[in-house]
């Protein structure tokens, strides 16, 4: 018989029983019914949603702040680094507030020069704007974008200018400088910012250090010890004060002891607060010549960074002008800083006469 042949019988015996099976009982007794049983059903598991991305689809290169609604004009603009004077004589100043980082540096006699960067939001006009230092290029040249001043010795001028940096001065004519009424020269120059951005072809600036997203991941929060006050002493002229405002979720700038507001009364604030120490060198010349220089490109040391109500101890480092500020922590990891403004504060702890602290309660 063939396996087909074979086949076919064995059908025909299953379905011989089966019509046996199913033929009338020919023995009294009752009928038992098997009903067979169903099988178990079987339920979907639920899973919870995936956590949504706390990272914004488009965010500012310089504060990681949400961009999504920004126009790909603003994305694309450069980084606008303007010097801006910080004495009594230059307070309160001009939208200094809307700048997304700020480098508060050591100069003549101990009074402090800001280096304000604004790339996410151009006001119309910032001010009081001053004068050049050596150091200047080395801080921000990272950003990309030019240096805006008014007044330099020659030879600072000359180096900046010689090491790739690009620059819009007043000195030789570059314009969207003017003067205002309500403060006396030299503390009363002031500048548009969209004429500045004229007289530049820089692209917007990449992304200068680690952001955590959310900031409760920032590396003061994860690592860092409580803190709700900072007291900077960089001189009997310079003694910037930071303040946590719980409520507002920033940090809050004091100058003198009073808050350090704008012109229009807006106090100074900031996501994160750097304080990097730095060796301080004077610069050669005659005593009337010879200015402090911050020395931070090929340079590294020690510092703390504030975000949100933690501290952290951290080292720095910057391999050169036009590279980035490398901030890790004391293990070598690299820091994260939360969404927001930056503030630097570059503090000497060598190179000049007087002593220096930060107090960090």
């Amino acid at each position: 018989m063939t396996a087909m042949h074979k086949a076919g019988a064995l059908v025909a015996a299953a379905a011989v029983t089966l019509l046996a099976a199913c033929s009338p009982s020919t023995e009294s007794g009752p009928r038992t019914t098997v009903t067979p049983e169903s099988s178990p059903a079987v339920s979907a598991v639920s899973l919870p949603p995936a956590p949504a991305d706390p990272r914004p689809a488009v965010t500012w290169p310089l504060t990681g702040l949400d961009a999504t609604d920004a126009t790909k004009k603003g994305l694309a603009r450069a980084a606008l680094a303007i010097k801006i004077e910080n004495t009594a004589d230059a307070r309160p100043q001009e939208n200094l507030d809307k700048a997304d980082v700020v480098f508060e540096e050591y100069v003549e006699a101990g009074i402090s020069r800001f280096i304000a960067v604004f790339q996410s939001s151009y006001p119309t006009s910032v001010g009081p704007i001053r004068s050049m230092r050596p150091m200047d290029r080395n801080i921000m040249g990272s950003f990309g974008g030019p240096l805006i001043f008014s007044g330099a010795q020659n030879r600072f001028i000359d180096a900046t200018v010689a090491s790739g940096q690009d620059i819009i001065t007043q000195d030789v004519g570059d314009y969207g400088f003017y003067r205002t009424a309500d403060k006396v020269a030299p503390h009363n120059l002031h500048g548009y910012l969209a004429q500045f951005a004229e007289q530049t072809d820089a692209k917007a600036p990449e992304q200068q250090w680690d952001i955590a997203y959310p900031a409760s991941l920032a590396t003061a929060q994860v690592e860092g010890k409580g803190a709700s006050s900072i007291d900077i002493d960089m001189s009997r002229f310079s003694q910037p004060q930071w303040r946590w405002d719980k409520s507002a979720g920033v940090w809050k700038r004091y100058e003198a002891g009073a808050p350090h507001v704008t012109t229009d009364g807006t106090q100074l604030s900031a996501s994160n607060v750097v304080m990097l120490w730095v060796t301080v060198q004077y610069t050669s010349g005659s005593a009337t010549s010879s200015v402090p220089e911050t020395l931070v490109a090929g340079k590294s040391g020690n510092g703390f960074v504030v975000s949100g109500d933690k501290m952290v101890k951290i080292t720095w480092s910057k391999k050169g002008q036009f590279k980035p500020f490398e901030l890790t922590t004391v293990d070598g990891d690299p820091v994260a800083l939360a969404p927001g403004k930056t503030w630097f504060e570059l503090i000497p702890n060598r190179g000049i006469a007087n002593t220096t602290s930060i107090t960090i309660k």
